[in-house]
């Protein structure tokens, strides 16, 4: 379940079933200004910030052209350029079937037909809904929303509002959305109110935020100790997958419970990106379920959409009827429950069975031998990280002996290496996150034939990674 640890290589073969046919993608390149990713950048560039419409596509941390994607189809990019890549993105997590499956493309298509929206019930959320409390039964009472940002809005003021009280606990490199005053960078002390961490943040809202070092249950009790009395809620990555991938220590997120217990704080558990993608049940189905304890609030996002905008809230019957119209803390969306994107998300859990979960792991397990392997060759100290079936790299000397367990680790990390690794894998072929502080997803889609492509890859990237230099 929870892994923080160098793994050795391995020539075992992948022996998991074949996934979904598909459609093989088109090599024509879109018409237009867009037939090069260059072109469609300096335009973008020109009319929306930076190019992008979310800082991370620009690639700015690994520096050259974002690709534009013309499509997509299972485990593969298609850009405007006409060159295919196997996708480790997977559109930030959703992609847990692959890209473009055929059977989630009709369920879209079928709903699209009725209608785009309708600003009323239907009954494809409320069975989104059921299918969330099936896999999640700690999801008694579910809200949905459009984005994860919605989700950690919603879930803070939900749990000022039970408790009268103010201040938030959340931990380094966390993240929960751009809530205000969720980007409250870290302090040096072991409980220091934060300091915003973006221009726009007022100070007055980010010292309603206590920043703490994650995977510490005595900064946690000691800013309880001081503070308990005005903490409304301790917030977490219920697997941190913003830093990277960085797992809670055996014991920890069952010490943020208890902790919260004793208080009378909430504890809110954020599965943006671990829910309904690490397995059925999110993290709480790995590790709360079996330990026989449930968080108060949980978030849902990514996969539980199935590509299109939707993220939830959930949680305890007598904490989330507080929500209007029921209670007194207000929260609404005129897109919320929209009818397209709540029947990609039913038709993606629905086919999101054991099989579809066991290729998942296997695809992951095989990639995390083969990228440490070919690093291990290299000669490049590294950690492989992994919680379920996200992983990702530390590079140095210290994450190869010790693993990064908070942020400040990760950050001391050799981190410049990423950037001609990753752009060793672009060139040939593979699309990784553009960034060393994020999690690589694969799919059920992910093959024999495209894993392979991957691994064929990895010895000129770590080669790359080998002979990169600290900057100046």
């Amino acid at each position: 379940m929870t892994q923080l640890e160098h793994e050795p290589g391995t020539d075992e073969p992948n022996d998991y079933p074949a996934p979904h046919d598909a459609a093989a993608p088109t090599d024509a390149p879109a018409d237009g200004w867009e037939t090069r990713s260059d072109d469609a950048f300096a335009h973008a560039q020109a009319v929306i910030p930076g190019g992008v419409n979310s800082p991370v596509r620009a690639f700015g941390s690994v520096g050259g052209t974002p690709r534009f994607v013309a499509s997509a189809s299972g485990p593969y990019l298609r850009d405007v350029d006409g060159r295919e890549y196997v996708d480790l993105v997977m559109s930030w997590g959703p992609a847990l079937l692959g890209h473009a499956h055929p059977e989630v493309v009709a369920a879209v298509q079928e709903a699209a037909g009725r209608g785009l929206g309708f600003g009323a019930p239907t009954a494809t959320e409320v069975e989104l809904v059921d299918e969330i409390r099936r896999r999640v039964p700690a999801a008694e009472r579910v809200r949905l929303v459009s984005t994860g940002t919605e989700a950690a809005m919603t879930a803070v003021r939900l749990a000022r509002g039970v408790t009268g009280r103010d201040k938030v606990v959340k931990f380094a490199g966390c993240y929960h959305g751009h809530v205000d005053g969720l980007l409250a960078s870290a302090g040096s002390g072991v409980a220091t109110l934060a300091l915003p961490g973006s221009a726009g943040v007022t100070a007055a809202t980010a010292a309603e935020t206590i920043v703490l070092p994650y995977n510490d249950l005595d900064a946690v009790e000691a800013a309880f100790a001081e503070h308990g009395d005005s903490i409304a809620a301790v917030l977490t990555e219920a697997a941190p997958a913003n830093m990277g991938v960085v797992p809670p220590l055996p014991g920890f997120n069952a010490g943020l419970r208890r902790i919260t217990r004793e208080h009378g704080a909430l504890l809110v558990q954020d599965e943006v990106l671990t829910g309904f993608r690490v397995g059925p049940g999110g993290w709480w189905g790995l590790e709360g379920r079996a330990e026989g304890w449930e968080p108060d609030l949980l978030m849902f996002g990514k996969v539980v959409g199935g590509g299109l905008p939707v993220a939830a809230v959930a949680g305890r019957a007598e904490v989330m009827d507080l929500l209007a119209p029921l209670g007194p803390v207000y929260q609404a969306g005129t897109l919320s429950g929209n009818p397209v994107a709540t029947a990609a998300g039913l038709a993606t859990l629905r086919l999101a069975d054991a099989e579809a979960y066991a290729r998942v792991d296997a695809a992951s397990a095989y990639l995390r031998r083969a990228v440490t392997a070919a690093l291990a060759e290299a000669g490049v100290p590294h950690a492989l990280q992994w919680a379920g079936n996200l992983f990702s790299v530390v590079f140095g000397e210290r994450a190869a002996t010790e693993g990064a367990r908070d942020y400040a680790a990760v950050q001391a990390s050799e981190h410049w290496r990423y950037a001609p690794f990753f752009h060793a894998l672009l060139d040939a072929g593979v699309y990784a996150p553009p960034s060393a502080f994020e999690a690589w997803f694969v799919s059920s889609a992910h093959d024999e034939a495209a894993l392979d492509r991957v691994v064929e890859a990895l010895p000129g990237a770590a080669r790359a990674a080998a002979e990169a230099t600290p900057p100046a």
